[in-house]
């Protein structure tokens, strides 16, 4: 596997206010396994840093009036990831530095309704690595979409993290079902 020029990252969806009660000390999170996908997915951010790769930050914002939730709030989640709140903003360990894309979306892919597709063709980008969560919602519909507009896409098995274990597993058979080689882990990324 090789992360080249045309790759970009996409960190979706690591938002304060999944973080809050994480430590601040890395070692300490690191004894909780609740932890485990944002301090993996910190390492995926720090190879494609090092390389001087595009990293394109989104998070979910939704607006006080809740006019843009849409049918989300028909499912399993609550109002979340409100503009007001300053919890979601992006989270501290992998917050965004200066030459990183910012996108804000207001549905679970993050090509709906934003200007990803645009950045990507400027920047020439045919691959697709995501981290972040929810593995079985936003990851899961951010690939899809990714994939049929025929960019190649690579899921960090172990920098997304689901809605339960059930659902993250299903989701990633979903992912790899479109594409064989989406899935990848976070030594795969630091040995590429």
């Amino acid at each position: 596997m090789e992360i080249g020029k045309n790759c970009a990252l996409l960190v979706i969806d690591i938002q304060q206010e999944d973080f809050m009660d994480m430590p601040e000390d890395i070692a300490e999170a690191a004894k909780d396994s609740r932890w485990e996908c944002i301090l993996n997915g910190k390492r995926v951010l720090d190879v494609f840093r090092r390389k001087g790769l595009p990293v394109i930050q989104i998070k979910e914002q939704h607006r006080a009036d809740m006019v843009d939730f849409g049918r989300e709030l028909d499912g399993s989640e609550g109002v979340h990831c409100m503009e007001s709140n300053p919890y979601s903003d992006y989270a501290r360990l992998t917050y965004p530095v200066k030459g990183e894309y910012l996108i804000s979306k207001r549905r679970y892919s993050a090509f709906f309704g934003t200007d990803l597709e645009i950045l990507l063709k400027g920047l020439r980008v045919d691959t697709l690595y995501m981290i972040g969560g929810l593995t079985d919602v936003c990851i899961h519909y951010t690939a899809v979409d990714a994939h049929q507009h025929d960019y190649h896409i690579r899921v960090v098995a172990d920098a997304v993290a689901g809605s339960s274990d059930e659902a993250h597993r299903y989701a990633l058979k979903a992912i790899h079902y479109l594409q064989r080689d989406a899935l990848v882990t976070v030594e795969d990324v630091e040995n590429a």
